[in-house]
């Protein structure tokens, strides 16, 4: 979660510093609105791509690793149930 953090504050860092620019730029106020307004979607609409790749990320690791953990719980499973077999077989033969 670091990388995203990272990539969180660097995206918000360039959105305060091209907020920042459009506004000490001599321009009219419409024309400074206009800019700010485009602007922000842009960086929303980038930031929303990046969450959602992210997101994606994740999910599908997670997937990933759920189905990993589910075929060694089988395995696991079916290990013990041969070797509690073998159990019941070695004892119903001695005794």
């Amino acid at each position: 979660m670091k990388t995203s953090n990272t990539i969180l504050g660097i995206l918000g860092a360039a959105a305060a510093g091209a907020l920042l620019g459009v506004l000490f730029a001599p321009d009219k106020g419409s024309n400074t609105r206009k800019k700010i307004k485009d602007k922000s979607k842009d960086y929303g609409d980038d930031l929303k791509g990046k969450v959602d790749g992210i997101l994606h990320t994740l999910s599908s690791n997670g997937k990933d690793m759920i189905e990993e953990g589910k075929a060694k719980f089988n395995q696991v499973k079916d290990e013990f149930n041969a070797a509690k077999d073998e159990a019941k077989n070695t004892v119903k033969t001695n005794y």
